[in-house]
């Protein structure tokens, strides 16, 4: 078997993927990027708001280039993951930024474990008040029964 393959890993998203995209070699519509990534034409005029995206604009159209389809795939996954708008722009930030690429990593990872634990800790919460309600419920159904 191949060594090279079997060591190779692949990047997360959030991480960035160290180059820009290969897309068409023109501008993406706004309809178009709404399509490509599945959101509302509301949810691009969002992230535009926030600074996270940054399409040029030619009269009151909007046009997405490589850096803001690259920046997308790192807002939907840090969205996913559960970041807030703060955290996301220190991701892309960080990303983007001049940092070296080993250091992003570290960074990275440490801003997803502390996202980890908070989640864990989520669900330890909504655990116990299934738990609870499970409780609840049980007690109806001998009120009930």
């Amino acid at each position: 078997m191949n060594n090279v393959a079997t060591k190779m890993v692949a990047v997360p998203d959030i991480a960035g993927s160290g180059q820009e995209p290969v897309i068409e070699d023109r501008a993406l519509a706004i309809s178009e990027m709404s399509e490509r990534f599945g959101v509302t034409l509301r949810t691009l005029r969002f992230y535009e708001e926030k600074g996270l995206l940054n399409p040029t604009r030619k009269g009151a159209r909007r046009f997405y280039g490589a850096r803001d389809v690259s920046r997308m795939q790192v807002i939907l996954q840090a969205k996913k993951i559960g970041l807030t708008l703060v955290e996301i722009r220190r991701v892309i930030k960080l990303v983007e930024g001049n940092t070296n690429r080993n250091d992003q990593f570290k960074e990275l990872q440490e801003i997803c474990k502390s996202q980890h634990e908070i989640l864990i800790e989520q669900k330890q919460m909504l655990d116990e008040q299934i738990a609870e309600v499970d409780g609840i419920l049980s007690a109806f159904d001998q009120l009930v029964a």
